[in-house]
């Protein structure tokens, strides 16, 4: 490898630092919300605001974020997402109530934008042969970012319950959950700081006229030789760049544009209906749902996170040889076989109180503080056939507050199920979407656009993966109440199917392909 490409890997890298914070910023929460859950006594549908509202205000920020990247450049716009991440840090950790909790991870989701930004400096700086690889650095580093944060909770919980003194003395045992956000302060920063030390894109440059600046640039990363035809080729692409916003908006429903919106559509919308973000943020909640306790809860939420960070890298060893297409049709297959093993998992589920089990509930610190377990009699022995058949009979027994805060002992001295078999349908649906949906979502939306509509295309099916993202977030704790786990996952691995059919019927490959081939074979089959 050559010192010009170990320089576009070096770019990559600092870019994809972002993608690191945006993984531990998402996926933290899942430690956090059964504590804010009790200590704030929220409902269902407050417990999904508070890990949606990100995602909510990123759906905003999508709208601008890629029109502003046109105006200010791509570096700049990273350096202001790193400062946000930074500030809503600060903020959640010391968040005093629910509104002001949910205003400070708001304000984070408008960082939550440097998933589009990311993929699209670092595609314009790449050589076309590396682009897929570079781009999936930044998934990779969101992988490793959800691992981290599980990990980072795993840790913290057992540090709360250790009884070590550094942890009293810190505060770790009585603000566990702002120990858990407030730690994302250190990979913000780092990221932050990075920015400095990279240049912007040449396209963009060469966008703004800047033809020496972004000479300058590729001077380091083609060959001497290579630079004046590529500068050649931009030049080429961006015969309408003097275009008005308004001009470019409309530009992206032009009939040159249709198959790569549609494809664009497509994928940004099963890449979220398929439930991955209902896992990654709920994660322990999900386990608890298996009957296996809170600690092997978050246990198992970090072995979530390792499986993605490895199918992640087979993801960026094959994506550019194998190309995109194969990899989706593939990670599609697998989500939609592993969501039937989930639902399957669940549907076979019973739950029983017995007396042993009742017992142990009374044996809990401060029990009788909260509810009468003698209310719970009228259990005893019943046979329940689903999950929310319980839950519901708990609620009726004990009341929603209490139910809420006692449901994972409950349902561990409940439940009869095959709780490996759902383990092994969640890590294969992890695995499934970090080899597939995860990374080539993102170097497609890099390619498919055309280099002077990119930033408002990419802001375009961003809006729409950031708003199917949010609803799924916020509505999986009302389903899994409501509808329960089987039918949720069930819904998923439809949706699986479906995503399946089309990439199959309208996906072309890209790669090894210039984004300016790229921009001409696109246009060509749409017409």
């Amino acid at each position: 490898m050559e010192h010009r490409t170990y320089y576009a890997l070096y770019c990559a890298v600092i870019v994809s630092l972002g993608g690191f914070v945006f993984g531990f910023d998402a996926s933290v929460i899942s430690g956090v919300v059964g504590f804010v859950t009790v200590e704030f006594d929220l409902t269902p549908i407050q417990s999904g605001f508070v890990v949606a509202a990100p995602t909510l205000s990123g759906v905003f920020g999508t709208l601008v974020i890629g029109p502003l990247s046109d105006v200010l450049g791509r570096k700049k716009v990273l350096i202001m997402i790193a400062f946000l991440y930074l500030l809503s840090a600060l903020a959640s950790a010391f968040a005093s109530s629910y509104i002001m909790l949910v205003t400070a991870r708001a304000l984070g989701g408008l960082a939550f934008t440097s998933l589009m930004i990311a993929p699209m400096y670092i595609a314009e700086i790449a050589p076309a042969k590396l682009r897929g690889k570079l781009v999936s650095i930044n998934q990779l580093n969101i992988v490793i970012g959800l691992s981290a944060a599980y990990f980072a909770n795993y840790f913290i919980l057992n540090a709360s319950t250790s009884g070590a003194e550094w942890a009293s003395n810190w505060g770790v045992d009585a603000h566990t959950w702002r120990w858990m956000l407030g730690i994302e302060v250190m990979p913000a920063l780092i990221f932050f700081l990075g920015l400095f030390f990279i240049p912007d894109s040449p396209r963009w440059l060469m966008l703004k006229g800047g033809e020496t600046e972004a000479r300058t640039v590729m001077s380091k990363l083609l060959p001497a030789d290579q630079v004046d035809a590529e500068i050649e080729t931009m030049k080429q692409g961006y015969d309408s760049d003097s275009e008005s916003l308004w001009k470019r908006i409309q530009g992206i429903f032009g009939s040159k544009m249709r198959l790569a919106l549609v494809v664009g559509i497509i994928v940004a919308v099963v890449q979220q209906i398929t439930g991955i973000n209902a896992i990654f943020f709920y994660a322990p909640t999900i386990f608890e749902q298996s009957g296996i306790g809170t600690d092997a809860a978050f246990a198992q939420a970090a072995l979530v996170g390792v499986i993605n960070v490895v199918f992640t890298l087979v993801a960026i060893a094959l994506i550019d040889r194998w190309g995109r297409r194969p990899l989706l049709l593939v990670g599609l297959t697998g989500i939609a076989i592993s969501m039937a093993l989930c639902t399957y998992g669940f549907a076979q589920a019973t739950y029983q109180l017995t007396p042993q089990g009742l017992a142990q509930i009374e044996q809990m610190d401060n029990i009788n503080d909260r509810f009468d377990t003698a209310d719970l009699q009228s259990m005893l022995g019943k046979v329940y056939q689903s999950d929310t058949e319980f839950k519901n009979a708990l609620t009726e027994n004990i009341g929603a507050t209490a139910a809420r805060s006692y449901e994972s002992e409950f349902i561990k001295l409940a439940s009869n199920m095959n709780a490996v078999l759902i383990l092994v349908g969640i890590l294969g649906f992890v695995a499934s979407f970090a080899m597939s949906l995860g990374p080539v979502m993102w170097a497609l939306f890099a390619e498919i656009f055309p280099n002077q509509l990119r930033g408002v295309a990419i802001s375009f099916v961003g809006m729409i993966n950031s708003l199917v993202s949010f609803l799924v977030q916020l509505l999986f704790p009302l389903e899994l109440s409501v509808l329960g786990a089987a039918l949720t996952f069930f819904s998923y691995g439809v949706f699986a199917v479906i995503g399946l059919v089309l990439v199959a019927w309208l996906l072309p490959e890209t790669k090894d392909k210039s984004l300016e081939e790229l921009e001409l074979m696109f246009a060509k089959t749409a017409d």
